[in-house]
């Protein structure tokens, strides 16, 4: 077998080449949903992605001969750390051939990085925070994977823990069937939704999109107090949610973001979205394709035929003082018939800590089932 090197992306080819190579690794996979190539590119680029005004990154390449056979970025989060309390550096987009050695190397140069930055462990795969796309996917590979869900060859799992990595946390990926949702909802729990709408006088919405800067304010303020005791949490800046919104505005659907008020004031969030994976995977963009068809096939699948049947349970909180008061399950159900209405099938709730007790006895309860897990893996230095 040819040597193996490692070089580190250092010019705007070696980011083209780390963002292309992705498709020599899934080719002859039917499930894997390629990534736009431009939206990559100014993900990773710090000057447009304000996660890197509290952030810093470094991506390599491993060749065989002129011929890359694997990717890693390696990261150091201090806005993370100066939350959780910890020192932990960070590893993603971990792509790899059928090569045990060059998972093993680029996993190890992760180690170097994070250990020269002065961090007692490595955890990943992220890319780059739990408000982006976390964990690597551990059972649940026949089917293509939700909208901004990851997704990777079941081989992953074997690599890192070969290199001494050992599980952290799994993060849990329910799935429903609407109709089932709604007409399995429990008498009982419908009493309790109403009778606490009416104690509280709670009014459920929808998102007002000719006011979306001020709603975008409202989502913030629940969202990073909800979250705010949940493991591997960390706020969102302004600059960075500002820059999600941004980018989801043009997917969202008014009818799947739902506010919960209290007396004028939101306290309680959840944000839906349409799958868009189908019509992208239909579209499959792809080096050397123009894009600007890419994205033509893309709208005719999502906009035209329709190509959607589900829709992903992006983010959902609740105030602290408002828990256990079945807000949540309101915001389900209000969901749940918004989506059947408008002809959506199938709901995936993700990605929902393990260790959530209160979440996950809600969804279960609600018939939702797992069917998938990512996990992300620690390694102490």
């Amino acid at each position: 077998m040819t040597e193996l090197r490692l070089t580190q992306v250092r010019s705007q080819d070696d980011l083209i080449d780390f963002i292309h190579f992705p498709w020599e690794v899934y080719r002859e996979n039917r499930y894997w949903v390629p990534p736009i190539i431009s939206e990559r590119v100014e993900f990773l680029d710090p000057e447009h992605n304000p996660f890197f005004q509290h952030a810093t990154a470094e991506y390599y390449l491993a060749h065989r001969g002129p011929k890359i056979v694997g990717t890693i970025a390696a990261f150091t989060n201090d806005r993370y750390n100066e939350f959780q309390g910890v020192n932990t550096g960070f590893f993603g987009f971990f792509e790899v051939l059928e090569d045990e050695e060059a998972a093993l190397v680029l996993l190890r140069k992760a180690e170097e990085y994070a250990t020269h930055a002065g961090h007692d462990s490595l955890l990943g795969p992220a890319q780059f925070s739990t408000n982006d796309e976390v964990g690597m996917l551990v059972d649940g590979f026949d089917g293509v994977p939700r909208v901004l869900m990851p997704y990777n060859p079941p081989r992953y799992m074997d690599y890192v823990e070969a290199a001494g990595y050992q599980k952290a946390m799994d993060l849990w990926s329910y799935k429903v069937k609407m109709e089932d949702f709604i007409n399995n909802i429990p008498s009982k729990l419908l009493r309790v939704v109403e009778k606490v709408k009416t104690r509280r006088n709670l009014i459920v919405r929808n998102i007002n999109m000719k006011d979306f800067d001020q709603e975008v304010e409202r989502f913030k303020r629940v969202y990073n107090k909800s979250w705010e005791r949940n493991w591997g949490f960390v706020p969102m800046t302004d600059p960075e949610i500002e820059h999600m919104a941004a980018q989801l505005k043009s997917m969202l659907d008014p009818d799947l973001v739902l506010m919960v008020e209290s007396e004028g004031e939101v306290i309680g969030v959840a944000l839906s979205l349409p799958d868009l994976c189908q019509p992208l995977h239909k579209a499959y963009p792809r080096p050397g394709f123009p894009e600007i068809l890419t994205m033509l096939k893309l709208v005719w699948h999502w906009k035209v035929r329709r190509d959607i049947a589900w829709v992903r349970v992006f983010a959902l909180g609740v105030m602290p003082e408002y828990r256990g008061l079945g807000v949540d399950a309101m915001m389900y159900l209000e969901t749940a018939k918004n989506a059947a209405r408008k002809g959506y099938e199938w709901a995936e709730m993700s990605w929902i800590l393990e260790n959530n007790d209160m979440m996950n006895r809600s969804i279960q309860l609600l018939g939702g089932e797992v069917y998938r897990t990512h996990r992300l893996y620690e390694k102490q230095l």
